[in-house]
């Protein structure tokens, strides 16, 4: 049986821990391209580059290739897998992360890795944002086998047209896991605010600082999933349409 052939992807560069746990793992059952930002891009949102030339240039791992390091965005880097990099090669899945932090509620929105998966939905490929719910916790190893898992689920179902899922993975050891719940994409959000700080030379720069603030309440909610010890999937897509608000503006009778 031919093995699928699977496009990952992440936001946090592709020397990150996450990605190269993801990398492993996925290998063991299907044909791998790597193609990541070459550096940290955390939180730039689906932005592409327009104004500068992209470079994307060969990595390497034990003086093995691993794949395409791009000097881009998330979304700049599935963008060019596809159309260029790996030369119309047809791709089954696109996975993005194991991204090191949530990705959650509202913070979706800035998040890189679901932004790489969203471009991937853009291009027709099924796609599966990954994340491992803590900056500090360092452990992949049950996220990235979790990672193999949902990855043959999509694979043997598939998914609708331009809906991904968004997958988080609490930041504790196996054994303390609860389970999976497919819940919802709340409303929490990051509570953020600007430090004033001094440079060397006593010039004022800001800092961008803050706090998850908590606006759900039940586990139907991602945020409360995760922090339950479930790991929480949540079926997204890129139609932004408020079709409830859409009808009641054709009552307006609005006119020129």
């Amino acid at each position: 049986m031919n093995k699928p052939t699977i496009l990952i992807s992440n936001d946090d560069g592709i020397e990150a821990d996450g990605i190269k746990a993801l990398w492993r793992e996925i290998r063991k059952f299907a044909e791998v391209h790597v193609v990541a930002p070459h550096t940290q891009q955390s939180a730039v949102g689906h932005s592409i580059t327009i104004a500068n030339p992209i470079r994307a240039r060969k990595n390497l791992i034990d003086k093995n290739f691993y794949g395409f390091a791009v000097e881009g965005t998330p979304a700049d880097s599935v963008k060019l897998a596809v159309r260029n990099l790996l030369k119309g090669k047809k791709i089954d899945l696109l996975i993005s992360g194991i991204n090191h932090g949530s990705n959650t509620a509202i913070n979706t929105i800035y998040s890189g890795t679901v932004s790489a998966a969203t471009e991937g939905t853009i291009l027709g490929i099924p796609s599966i944002a990954m994340s491992l719910a803590s900056f500090t916790y360092k452990d992949f190893s049950f996220a990235a086998k979790f990672s193999s898992k949902i990855a043959k689920f999509v694979l043997k179902n598939g998914l609708p047209k331009g809906t991904l899922l968004n997958v988080n993975v609490p930041p504790v050891e196996r054994n303390k896991i609860k389970g999976v719940l497919i819940t919802k994409q709340g409303k929490s959000f990051w509570n953020d605010h600007y430090e004033s700080r001094l440079d060397p030379n006593k010039r004022e720069y800001f800092w961008l600082t803050g706090k998850m603030a908590v606006m759900d309440e039940t586990m139907e909610f991602d945020e409360i999933a995760v922090r339950n010890n479930y790991v929480s999937i949540t079926p997204i897509h890129y139609d932004l349409t408020d079709y409830k608000l859409l009808e009641e503006l054709k009552e307006w009778k609005i006119k020129l």
